[in-house]
């Protein structure tokens, strides 16, 4: 039973070295057991093994979450396993707890050494039970992985002599256990090499083809003592060489040293986000491909949308926001899988969400993360961290779009999967949010100030600026009232007294039309006011401070900070904008996801269109040109002659910019929810002939809703299925309009 066992650790210091805990048992003499089960958890990484046989399909485990507060413990079924004498061993490796994390590369941030608690519980059938628990009776043995880091690999040492180092002291653990929330960390497809050459440097280099987070499997006998040692890259240079400046100080290395007999090796504590291996050490002249397997590893979630149109590129575009989001969502939603960070960037997961939960069932990974969320956030003010679970010394900054997942992530997971319970329990993070920008600065009804990440990465200021021309206060202040008016809907769906916030909500678009709108249109000659929100850290960080880009006139439109009578300039504003730069967008991380939205609800689905086909800097097929496989960081990671945007942040594995998915499905192939969980839905594709055809489909919690559209000559035939109980809105661009039950239908026009 948990209140049995006790955190143990190793009896000496392990430095990067997994090391094994074990326990030998057998069940009561002349009894049957009827039931076995083990709970296990770890501060760090564990691996467990009962005689010899790994338990459970999770890897990774017990994920990441706020150690100081909370980690999740997995329980197996080991019924069918139990012999008449047992080991359970259980390898426990640094893993984010321990090893480095963040980009400041702190090391020990939340422990300095791993530590294990587990309990086997047995229930015989004569009813009495027994516990086997984690204490100091525990032996310790050194582990054949010698390293373990995140973030710098591992080594495997296959002759390494495994001995006792002595029996388990009490861990000085202090948190809260719980059962597991999120889904299992699971190894996912297996990828074969598609290619293998030696590089204009000399590298010996192997091609998986597809950019990934995971790890390498290799099947190799080997002389005793020789090395294999894997360097991993996502991109080539422009020369063809290995390249692997952008992933900063994380040295992604994997060695092995063989013992002479045949194996197949994994790391166990580790991945790597990659496509690209090196054979820096390699015991044969002949490589074998047939040795060597990519495994993809990320949280086990159902696919639930499906898409396929008529443009290749188009489908490739799809392909690299699926893979991005696989690569991304492992335990918590990353902002890139390589690099030294890999943290869960809040702005990076509230602009992703409602792509997320179309690809995939993601309603049980969000409710893990937002529970750190809700951890994290300031007790005393509401605040949310742009990092979370908090990972650094130095604390990310609190800022617009950003801290805003507080409100974001909870409304769009119950449009997805309209649980009320869960939007219930959300509920009071989103309100604390709100309460924080209403305190917030000198302007009670603005957020004016701070130190924001703005418009982050867009090109509108430079071309080599980090955050774009769009004011921070006007997008601050902007989301200030969307995330005012989404604790106004969640509660007003769940029944709640949301008065003071409809009143506040008011409040804040009036002063924000007075003082960001002129005459229907964002100025620009407005004060800028600077409250520096951490010591030593001086503002502002926008040095152009414009209110007439794509980016601000996209967010006034998209969050409805105009009057009706305003909305045909503004969106005519935003054309003359787009055309002005050769038809193409200059927005960054905050605008994109609503961009195409603003066009085509205003009535310019064919400029959005034209954005979306945009193949030229800066645009989505810019990379599928360049050969991506999965979302780049920047819209030029790679520029045109092949150079790279920076060697400092430029992941080539980074999912923002694929929010695109969010128009393509619910605007391009129409299919919208109207009522949560799809209960109700709006079908109003926009077919384009660009496009050719267009064939997409979710499995709902009301069942599976498809829209499908193609052209013959110059008519279009559509082809939409509606679950039973669900009904459809059918908007056709026409005009014509139906209201549909359970059922397939055909129309054409």
């Amino acid at each position: 039973m948990k209140k049995d066992a006790i955190w143990i650790t190793a009896p000496r210091d392990m430095g990067a070295a997994a090391c094994t805990f074990q326990k030998s048992f057998a069940p009561a003499k002349g009894k049957t057991v009827k039931k076995a089960t083990l709970s296990v958890s770890a501060i760090g990484i564990y691996a467990a093994h009962l005689n010899g046989a790994r338990l459970g399909k999770g890897v990774l485990a017990p994920g990441w979450t706020c150690y100081k507060d909370r980690v999740q413990y997995a329980t197996f079924d080991i019924t069918a396993q139990l012999q008449a004498k047992n080991t359970l061993s259980i390898g426990v490796g640094q893993g984010w707890a321990v090893g480095y994390i963040g980009y400041k590369n702190c090391n020990h941030f939340f422990a300095d050494h791993t530590s294990l608690i587990a309990w086997l519980d047995v229930t015989y059938t004569d009813g009495t039970k027994e516990c086997v628990a984690t204490d100091e009776s525990w032996e310790v043995y050194n582990n054949e992985v010698t390293f373990t880091e995140i973030y710098h690999g591992e080594t495997v040492d296959k002759t390494l002599s495994i001995k006792k180092l002595g029996h388990a002291v009490r861990s000085d653990v202090k948190t809260k256990l719980v059962a597991q929330v999120g889904e299992d960390i699971t190894e996912q497809e297996r990828l074969a090499p598609v290619s293998y050459f030696v590089t204009p440097a000399g590298e010996r280099v192997i091609d998986f083809g597809q950019n990934m987070v995971g790890y390498v499997e290799l099947t190799i006998k080997a002389p005793r003592g020789a090395r294999v040692v894997l360097h991993h890259a996502e991109v080539l240079d422009r020369d063809g060489n290995f390249y692997t400046a952008n992933y900063r100080t994380a040295r992604n290395e994997i060695t092995y040293i063989s013992d002479g007999e045949e194996h197949v090796f994994k790391p166990t504590y580790s991945f790597q986000g990659f496509r690209y291996i090196e054979l820096v050490e390699y015991p044969f002249d002949e490589v074998d491909l047939d040795a060597f397997r990519a495994i993809a590893v990320n949280s086990e979630m159902k696919r639930t949308g499906r898409y396929h149109c008529g443009n290749e590129k188009i489908n490739q575009l799809y392909h690299n926001i699926i893979w991005g989001q696989k690569s991304n969502y492992l335990d918590i939603p990353t902002d890139c899988p390589q690099r030294n960070e890999r943290l869960g960037w809040t702005g990076d997961a509230q602009v992703f969400c409602r792509t997320a939960a179309i690809n995939f069932d993601v309603e049980k990974f969000f409710e893990k993360w937002m529970g750190d969320v809700a951890i994290e956030q300031d007790k005393d003010n509401g605040a949310v961290r742009g990092v979370i679970p908090v990972a650094q010394n130095h604390p990310t900054r609190i800022a617009a779009a950003w801290g805003d997942v507080a409100c974001i992530v909870p409304w769009q997971l119950y449009e997805a999967y309209g649980n009320k319970k869960l939007l219930k329990k959300h509920f009071p993070i989103m309100k604390k949010w709100v309460d924080f920008l209403h305190g917030f600065g000198p302007a009670e009804y603005l957020w004016l100030g701070g130190y924001h990440y703005g418009d982050w990465l867009a090109m509108d200021a430079g071309e080599d600026s980090y955050v774009g021309a769009t004011a921070n206060d006007l997008i601050a202040s902007a989301f200030f009232a969307y995330s005012c008016g989404l604790v106004v809907r969640a509660g007003e769906e769940l029944g709640e007294d949301v008065c003071a916030y409809r009143e506040l909500y008011t409040k804040v678009r009036a002063a924000f039309r007075e003082y960001f709108v002129q005459d229907g249109m964002p100025k620009d000659d407005f004060p800028h006011t600077e409250v520096p929100l951490i010591p030593g850290v001086s503002t502002p960080v926008d040095t152009v401070r414009k209110g007439i880009t794509q980016t601000g006139i996209t967010l006034i439109l998209h969050f409805g900070l105009c009057e009706e009578s305003e909305r045909a300039a503004l969106a005519a504003k935003l054309v003359e904008l787009i055309r002005e730069n050769g038809n193409r967008m200059t927005t960054g991380f905050v605008g994109t996801p609503y961009l195409l939205h603003a066009l085509s609800d205003n009535g310019y689905a064919d400029v959005a269109y034209t954005l979306l086909f945009q193949e030229k800097n800066p645009s989505w097929l810019y990379s599928v040109c360049h050969g991506a496989t999965t979302m780049w960081e920047h819209w030029n990671s790679i520029k045109e002659d092949g150079s790279f945007w920076s060697t400092d942040m430029n992941s080539f594995n980074h999912y923002a910019y694929g929010a695109v998915f969010d128009w393509i499905f619910g605007v391009s192939s129409g299919i919208k929810p109207t009522a949560p969980g799809y209960k109700e839905v709006q079908i109003a594709p926009h077919p384009d002939k660009r496009l050719g055809f267009a064939d997409a489909s979710i499995d709902t919690r009301n069942g599976t809703v498809r829209s499908y559209w193609y052209y013959k000559d110059d008519v279009v035939y559509y082809e939409f299925d509606v679950p039973a109980g669900v009904t459809a809105y059918v908007t056709l661009p026409s005009g014509k309009k139906y209201t549909l039950g359970g059922g397939s239908y055909r129309f054409a026009e």
